[in-house]
């Protein structure tokens, strides 16, 4: 028992010894097998995968040294890589995370604190795959290692972001003519800069995007082969191929890349020697044979004529005679047909056109030769079993309905299929379509005949083994009318009733309007709401002839109580299915005399029976306010100017010139600013100061007279006799202008120490005045004492 405890109390010693000392504590864990990761490293990683999914070592076989991240990261803050963990780590800040390696400090940042790994920048991988770090924590007061350094790999995540490269663009090729099907052409090679082992990003599928349907192109290979037997270099020579590659196994998504493949027909031996065949697409009126006949003699002795004595194609052919060579020209007179007939025979007869009667006995005057003409076939384009087609749908027809079908045939020989499709210049709207083996035409949308009835397109008709060859057929599609909309008033009704109506007095007849054409015509039926009909004050009549009379139910109305009704009628058509609508009419009361004349309604009724829409209404009123608004504005400037009339009217305006300088204070800080209220000062008023609209005759210095006012009276007074002033001397003055003239004069006040500083008021005398005193006065004078207080100012 006392050794058991001893034994305790040892190991309790020993285990506060190792906690106190963490070096101890990770020797123990090495020595005792109680390692986390690789061989001698106590740093833990934590990472995640590609799916952001935390990773943690589960067992020693795991590869625990290695992060996952993905490349082209598009997000706003760094790229979360993995976590380090020393087992060391209590969380105190004691323990600092060091990351050294590919990238660290630049591409990877490592929190030296939480261990945090993040990248700063988007990584390609297809510039780098991965990149080797190693890390470490040291004690961040001594800066010694606490563990080993480990060594761990980030590895990059491809991403699709590259499509497919082929090798070459274009591929020249040839393949012999008449190759049997299946034959191979080439091989096209597209490789994927993404990664081969991860995904489909690098799996590249081919297809064929033009070219069919001559060749064709294996998925996974890429091998061309010929896709239709018998190909003939003397039909078409030279095929353009365009292959797509395409990425992700082709999947949606995917990226992809062309090229373009020249391949052209190498001959081979396939044609006999063949005597020069007649086209059947000669034209009559063309040559199609010339004959030669021999003659001996020369001159007007070796004329001859020829001559078609027998054919079996009537009336086909004829031959003339060259004069100058002598050669008989056979031309052609019909057109020709290979699939009717494919040759002709003829029997020509030659004769000398002078011939001597005395030499006939001893020769025979004539030849034969027979000829044999071959038609060869000529491609020709489809031809439609009509000129024109004619087809109805209704204009409720559902999309996909097939309408009608076109057919065409190949008039030649090989009697080629034949592919039909619509002339979209012709169909913009895209309303019709045609199947392109069988010629059946089908609804693209649904129509509407009060939009158009009569659609007109064209359908084209192209040899599948030539689509250079087509031909047109117009086709006429008519939209027959469905019963789909409800007849309506045919205009707008309004009318008025008097006060002292009659009952069932007409006061409106209505009719009815209706887009549908029926074939049998309209039949319309009139008759007032049900909702109305309880408490009604008029009635509907039909009259049985698409027209209604809208008559009063009572015998007097009161305009005072009630100046509208609103009289809602029913219409209704005869077709199926009947479609119907509620129209409503408006009727206004008014005081009549007892001829039933309007004298007295509402002012609304007035304008409408005047006959004014109320559009017209909003108009006129448009334009009032328009009017009035000018009018308001024109007379606020003449107001407005009148305020801001200038105290000189005229710059021309020389009796009293006040002259501005452009000075302004600095506020209400600028000490340095001069005070208005010194210019206020009565003592500065002048007495007798010259006029300044004519010239004087003497000159005189101003004379100052000083007068004395009450201190109350004083801001007032001077101005007052500034003014008196001013009239007595126009009253004494016998050149002054006549009393309804405008005098105007600029007063500044009186008193001011700095006296006038107009300069039209200054002697005209150099050195009469000296303006240096103004110099004393501040900046703010420092330009009138430049222009006054020079030696060289000019007087005014």
């Amino acid at each position: 028992m006392c050794y058991f405890r001893r034994t305790v109390l040892l190991l309790l010693v020993l285990w506060a010894y190792l906690c106190s000392h963490g070096d101890g504590l990770r020797a123990l864990r090495r020595t005792t097998g109680g390692r986390r990761g690789g061989a001698g490293v106590g740093l833990t990683l934590m990472g995640q995968d590609a799916n952001g999914v935390p990773l943690r070592r589960s067992k020693r076989g795991w590869m625990w040294n290695q992060f996952f991240l993905l490349e082209e990261y598009t997000g706003m803050d760094h790229q979360y890589v993995g976590k380090l963990h020393s087992d060391g780590d209590r969380g105190d800040g004691s323990i600092r995370y060091v990351l050294t390696g590919d990238g660290a400090g630049s591409l990877f940042i490592i929190d030296e604190n939480s261990g945090d790994i993040h990248a700063t920048k988007r990584l390609d991988r297809e510039e780098k795959a991965y990149y080797t770090l190693r890390a470490k924590a040291v004690n961040r007061i001594t800066n010694t290692s606490l563990e080993g350094e480990s060594e761990f790999i980030i590895k990059i995540h491809d991403i699709n972001d590259n499509e497919p490269k082929f090798t070459k663009d274009p591929y020249f090729t040839e393949v012999p003519e008449m190759s049997p099907l299946g034959t191979v052409v080439m091989q096209v090679t597209a490789t994927d800069a993404d990664d081969p082992t991860y995904g489909n990003s690098a799996r590249v599928v081919y297809s064929i995007l033009q070219g069919q349907p001559y060749f064709s192109v294996e998925p996974n290979t890429g091998v061309i082969k010929t896709a239709l037997p018998n190909m003939d270099r003397e039909t078409k020579e030279n095929y353009v191929v365009v292959i797509q590659a395409k990425d992700m196994a082709g999947q949606m998504g995917g990226l992809s890349g062309t090229t373009t493949v020249s391949i052209t027909l190498s001959d081979v031996n396939d044609n006999p020697p063949r005597f020069p065949k007649t086209p059947e697409s000669t034209e009559p009126g063309s040559t199609v044979a010339v004959l030669r006949a021999m003659d001996a003699d020369i001159g007007r002795n070796a004329e001859m004529n020829y001559r078609i004595t027998s054919s079996d194609g009537p009336s086909m052919f004829d031959i003339s005679t060259n004069r100058s060579t002598q050669d008989g020209v056979i031309t052609l007179r019909k057109s020709l047909d290979f699939e009717r007939k494919r040759s002709y025979t003829l029997r020509i007869q030659v004769e000398n056109s002078n011939p001597d009667p005395r030499f006939l006995r001893y020769a025979a005057t004539t030849d034969g030769a027979t000829v044999k003409l071959i038609v060869e076939d000529v491609d020709e384009p489809p031809v439609f079993d009509r000129v024109g087609y004619v087809m109805e749908v209704k204009e409720d027809v559902a999309v996909g309905t097939i309408i009608g079908s076109v057919s065409a045939t190949d008039p030649d020989s090989s009697r080629s299929p034949v592919r039909y499709s619509i002339d979209r210049r012709t169909d913009m709207d895209r309303v019709l379509n045609v199947h392109p083996g069988n010629g059946s035409v089908f609804m693209l949308r649904t129509l509407d005949r009060e939009d158009i009835a009569w659609h007109n397109v064209s359908v084209i008709a192209t040899e599948f083994n030539n689509p250079r060859l087509m031909s047109r057929v117009p086709v006429y599609v008519r939209v027959l009318d469905v019963n789909d909309n409800a007849p309506t008033f045919a205009t707008y009704y309004e009318t008025f009733v008097c006060e002292n109506a009659k009952a069932n007095q007409r006061i409106q007849t209505v009719s009815a309007a209706d887009a549908d054409e029926p074939i049998g015509g309209h039949r319309f039926f009139f008759s007032l709401a049900h909702e109305a009909s309880v408490k009604a004050n008029f009635t509907v009549r039909d009259n049985k002839d698409n027209t209604a009379g809208i008559l009063t139910r009572r015998n007097s109305y009161s305009r005072l109580q009630r100046s509208n009704y609103l009289v809602p009628v029913v219409i209704s058509d005869s077709d199926f299915p009947m479609q119907s609508s509620t129209n409503t009419l408006t009727v206004h009361v008014c005081t009549c005399d007892r001829e039933g004349n309007m004298q007295l309604c509402n002012q609304e009724a007035l304008v409408l029976t005047a006959g004014l829409s109320t559009g017209a209404l909003m108009a006129i009123i448009f334009c009032v306010l328009i009017l009035l608004m000018i009018v308001v504005l024109f007379a606020a400037l003449r107001r407005q100017q009148r305020k801001k009339e200038p105290l000189i009217i005229s710059k021309e305006d020389v009796r009293d010139n006040v002259v501005s300088y452009n000075d302004e204070g600095g506020g209400e800080e600028d000490t340095q600013a001069f005070d208005i209220g010194t210019l206020r000062n009565p003592e500065a008023t002048e007495e007798s100061k010259q006029r300044r609209d004519i010239k004087p005759e003497t000159l005189h210095p101003p004379i100052r007279r000083t007068v004395i006012l009450p201190p109350a009276h004083r801001d007032n007074a001077d101005v007052r006799n500034f003014i008196n002033q001013r009239l007595q001397e126009n009253d004494q003055d016998p050149t002054a202008p006549p009393y309804d003239s405008l005098a105007t004069y600029a007063y500044e006040g009186s008193g001011s120490v700095a006296e006038s500083l107009s300069s039209l008021g200054s002697m005209t005398i150099e050195g009469d005045q000296d303006y240096n005193y103004l110099s004393e006065w501040g900046p703010r004078f420092k330009k009138l004492a430049d222009l006054y207080g020079g030696e060289d100012s000019d007087s005014y």
